[in-house]
């Protein structure tokens, strides 16, 4: 072979011609002879091939810590768990969510069939657990999160009230037996709930105080009841976060690192219970009101805030014709919120003190658009104490946000990394410019999701975001599609009936994941990335696996391309 013409041709018309191969003919054409296999692996040629194939931009270089360009390529071909390999039916209807075990041996699935099950995720899957919630008069299981040490489960739901009034709801479940240990009220049910630390976790409560207005309450609730503590608190109210026009607080996680807001100073802090004015209110700002501002400190002070509170609006000349009911009513609230507000005690450093809670928001409407941002402190850690939390002062009725960050759009999921530096945001956007003149009405939302990325550090959007999934629901019938990050990729369900999957890195759609229907929730093995399952309104569960670990002793072996070298 090495006598034959094609072998005679300098290696730069070979590297020219090979610029001109996929990755497979490339491969190929490098078996054919040993000069053709070391032009085949030339970095330069595939740096060209992977800027192509994957459509990164110039401007990213390669991953720190890698030792060549092909040595990328064949990392992003065959570490994806893009390859189906086993497919769960056990559900009878519409599957939302799935979780896996910190350790990676089990995961959980929730279902509009109203069940609960465990899986033992060792190859083949296999049905563990079993529960189904209708006896105690759920609707249907939504969200599940395994504690730290994997002893305990938790459950969302919806729950079904009297007089067929809907709520959440919250069961946690020991995996010793798969046993029920309690149930806890869970108002709204897309709060969804969390764990705070092993034997502790978050819900949430919500009080109408107005047609437009409310007050979110989250508290914190021991897992199960020790008999011997039978007289100890299991209940502990952490903040009470007033909610303007018909908003309210959703999708609550826990982030826990030193470094959440170690840069962020006072980015953030200027969406803070003070959303923007209404559109009549923006032409003039009267002299009265600069008066009141200098006397707010005083004013806290001061026993009758009713009274101040009806002064300051008569100064403003309400009621005012031109506002409505709705308006009128935030109105109300707004100043009401500023003389009942606890001030932030800012960022506190310390033990303990490095968990924050983060919860989409809103201060416009009622669709999520907002990311709000609390510290919790050693002493929130625990139930024990005043069961309504700490003492406040007088005037101290709301607790106010440490961080807020806008998202101009319908926030429909969030996930963490896993050092939880970074937070992923899928979002769909509103039409730039646009005004809300009624919380009840959103603007339309776009049907391309995007999904961006914030830095916590310094609350900055460190990327562009990513896209390719979509999603064709209007406003008023959004719902939230989970995604999942690991160490390298990002994952996210989509109403295309794909599932997606990018490099972290490259900002690169890597791979789609076909269903028959929504994908609502996907999720990533948290000690093997190279293994993730994916839920979907088509009833079934898909597992997928990366080309690599197909070809593990344990699993059937499949040729690849990348395996294949010439033999010198």
């Amino acid at each position: 072979m090495e006598d034959a013409g094609p072998s005679l041709l300098p290696d730069s018309i070979l590297y020219q011609i090979f610029l001109n191969l996929g990755p497979v003919d490339l491969l190929s054409a490098g078996l054919v002879c040993q000069r053709w296999y070391q032009v085949s692996r030339d970095d330069f040629l595939w740096k060209e091939l992977f800027y192509r194939q994957y459509q990164v931009q110039r401007h990213i270089y390669r991953y720190p810590g890698s030792d060549s360009w092909y040595e990328e390529f064949q990392r992003l071909c065959d570490s994806v768990p893009c390859v189906e390999v086993e497919r769960l039916q056990e559900h009878t209807d519409q599957v939302l969510h799935i979780s896996f075990s910190r350790s990676g041996e089990l995961c959980a699935s929730c279902s509009k069939d109203c069940t609960v099950k465990i899986w033992n995720t060792r190859h083949p899957i296999t049905l563990q657990h079993s529960a189904n919630m209708r006896p105690h008069h759920w609707n249907y299981t939504q969200f599940s999160q395994f504690n730290s040490d994997d002893t305990l489960l938790l459950v969302s739901g919806v729950y079904v009230g009297p007089h067929n009034s809907c709520a959440g709801e919250i069961a946690v479940f020991s995996l010793d037996g798969f046993n029920l240990l309690s149930r806890v009220r869970n108002k709204p049910y897309d709060v969804f709930g969390c764990w705070l630390n092993n034997t502790h976790l978050i819900s949430g409560n919500l009080h109408r105080m107005g047609r437009v207005t409310s007050c979110s309450v989250l508290w914190l609730n021991k897992a199960f009841q020790d008999v011997e503590s039978e007289n100890l608190n299991v209940v502990k109210r952490l903040f009470k976060i007033q909610n303007l026009n018909a908003s309210t607080i959703r999708m609550i996680m826990v982030a826990n690192s030193p470094d959440v807001l170690a840069e962020a100073g006072n980015k953030g802090k200027e969406a803070e219970q003070c959303p923007p004015r209404l559109p009549e209110e923006k032409e003039a700002v009267s002299s009265e009101e600069e008066e009141s501002a200098a006397e707010d400190e005083q004013g806290r002070d001061i026993v009758e805030e009713d009274a101040q509170i009806a002064a300051a609006l008569q100064q403003q000349g309400a009621p005012q014709p031109s506002l409505t009911e709705e308006q009128f009513e935030t109105k109300v609230a707004q100043w009401y919120a500023k003389y009942r507000t606890r001030p932030s005690d800012g960022p506190q450093a310390g033990e303990g003190s490095e968990k924050y809670l983060i919860f989409t928001t809103g201060s416009l409407t009622y669709s999520p658009h907002q990311i709000g941002i609390k510290q919790l402190l050693p002493h929130q850690m625990t139930t024990e104490g005043p069961v309504l939390g700490e003492e406040r002062g007088p005037n101290e009725f709301f607790d106010c946000l440490d961080h807020v960050i806008n998202i101009h759009g319908h926030i429909i999921g969030m996930g963490l990394s896993p050092d939880h530096r970074y937070l992923y945001v899928n979002s769909r956007s509103w039409p730039k410019d646009c005004v809300i003149s009624n919380p009840m009405y959103p603007p339309p939302i776009a049907e391309e999701i995007e999904l961006r990325v914030f830095d916590l550090k310094t609350l900055r959007e460190v990327k562009e975001p990513l896209r390719a999934h979509r999603a064709y629901t209007p406003n008023n019938e959004c719902f939230f599609i989970f995604l999942d990050v690991s160490q390298d990729f990002v994952a996210s369900g989509a109403e295309d009936r794909c599932g997606y999957i990018w490099d972290r890195h490259y900002h690169a759609c890597l791979a789609h994941l076909p269903h028959d229907d929504v994908v609502n929730s996907v999720a990533f093995c948290p000690v093997d990335q190279e293994l993730l399952l994916s839920a979907s309104d088509d009833y079934t569960i898909k597992v997928w696996r990366s080309r690599r670990s197909l070809r593990r002793p344990q699993n059937l072996s499949r040729p690849s391309l990348w395996s294949a070298s010439y033999d010198t």
